[in-house]
């Protein structure tokens, strides 16, 4: 695409809880300068963090009609009957997980809505590039792209909230009201903890996160070894990655995630699971770890690895409780497990989650995308020319 103008557009978000962007009003300005042979239009949005205006001053054209865009990106899941044939979009489509799913009767709605947007992708001939499979030259290493830090950051300040709430009954105002993480860093760590154990999973940008958050807490990190073995008379926490912690039984893949939570006050699960990988613990497992008393669920795969996460929730109304002896849904209290399961936690900050996000597409994907390709959008590319890409051929089933 070098030497030819090329008009990117930043679309309007289906859902009514996103109001992230892929580029700052700053960044497009910053874009503008650096690729001269650009045009941007943004669609309109009140939801947006963002104001149109703001876009407008940056050098952007504020337009609803998206048709004579080259390349559009966006966040979430696209509405379908917005897309536009034979566009390139760029977005989270979520579709990396959907193998469990081919074959079954499928009653999830939003797996419902992944396999009509596939199909609307392939009839309109729809380039797809999907953030999520961005990554290094292995293709299953590094990814580029994420709002994992800020999901890590929020989804423990929301769980470390619940703790208190449930304690103390004295609340800290949600991230969302105070929107600005410089803010509530201060807020945090002028609060105490008392002597809780927290787990953590995970080793990416989810967990360094929660990581981030706990210490802003003045909740100590300790070993995994110690955290077993020793006693404290302080808040403290340990991380394990729950693809190091599995462990060959009878020749089949176990978990050894749940030797950690029977001394465990507070379990934060921030690991990357796929279905491949075994549970973390099944549901008759819970009543033996006495001390649980609330799980915060950064990763939120329904029906996944943590079995107490039946649904996702909100930001307007984050967190439920279950029994757990029926695994059902019980009203949020002392009894049972609280768990915090929103599925879209960067949203709760999300000038800071937008900024960050986008200063990477800047330097990690729009060279690529408009220059020469180094290999990384063509890794990333799930459909092209009316079907999918062979290393995604298996979405053919999905849809069928």
């Amino acid at each position: 695409m070098k030497n030819k103008k090329i008009t990117l557009s930043i679309i309007r978000e289906a859902r009514i809880d996103e109001n992230r962007a892929p580029f700052s009003p700053t960044q497009i300005s910053n874009i503008l300068d650096k690729f001269p042979n650009l045009k941007i239009t943004v669609q309109p949005s009140k939801r947006r963090c963002f104001k149109d205006k703001d876009y407008q001053k940056a050098g952007a054209q504020i337009t609803d009609d998206l048709s004579s865009a080259d390349i559009i990106f966006g966040v979430k899941e696209v509405e379908i009957s917005t897309l536009i044939k034979n566009k390139t979009y760029l977005f989270f489509s979520h579709t990396s997980k959907v193998r469990q799913y081919i074959g079954q009767v499928i009653n999830d709605k939003a797996i419902i809505y992944k396999k009509e947007l596939l199909k609307e992708v392939i009839k309109k001939n729809i380039t797809l590039i999907d953030y999520e499979n961005l990554r290094n030259v292995s293709g299953e290493g590094y990814r580029y792209l994420g709002f994992g830090r800020f999901a890590g950051i929020i989804g423990a300040y929301n769980t470390l909230n619940l703790y208190l709430k449930l304690s103390t009954e004295q609340t800290l105002p949600r991230a969302f009201e105070i929107n600005n993480y410089e803010q509530i860093k201060k807020i945090i760590s002028k609060q105490n903890f008392n002597k809780i154990k927290i787990l953590l999973t995970g080793s990416g940008r989810a967990s360094r996160g929660a990581m981030e958050m706990l210490k802003h807490a003045n909740i100590k990190q300790v070993t995994l070894n110690d955290y077993l073995k020793k006693k404290y008379d302080e808040a403290i926490f340990c991380n394990i990655s729950a693809k190091k912690h599995i462990e060959k039984k009878d020749g089949k893949d176990i978990s050894k995630v749940k030797n950690y939570l029977f001394d465990t006050d507070i379990f934060i699960a921030c690991h990357y699971w796929d279905p491949k990988f075994p549970i973390l613990f099944s549901p008759k497992q819970i009543n033996e770890f006495k001390n649980l008393k609330i799980i915060g669920d950064v990763t939120c795969d329904i029906n996944g690895s943590v079995p107490t996460t039946i649904k996702s929730t909100s930001i307007a109304d984050p967190y439920y409780s279950i029994d757990t002896e029926s695994m059902k849904e019980i009203k949020l209290g002392n009894k049972g497990i609280a768990v915090m399961a929103v599925d879209n936690l960067p949203s709760e900050l999300p000038q800071d989650a937008s900024e960050e996000f986008g200063s990477s597409v800047i330097s990690e994907i729009l060279p690529y995308l408009i220059d020469k390709d180094d290999g990384r959008i063509n890794r990333a590319t799930t459909a092209s020319n009316g079907k999918f890409c062979s290393k995604f051929f298996y979405l053919n089933d999905f849809i069928n």
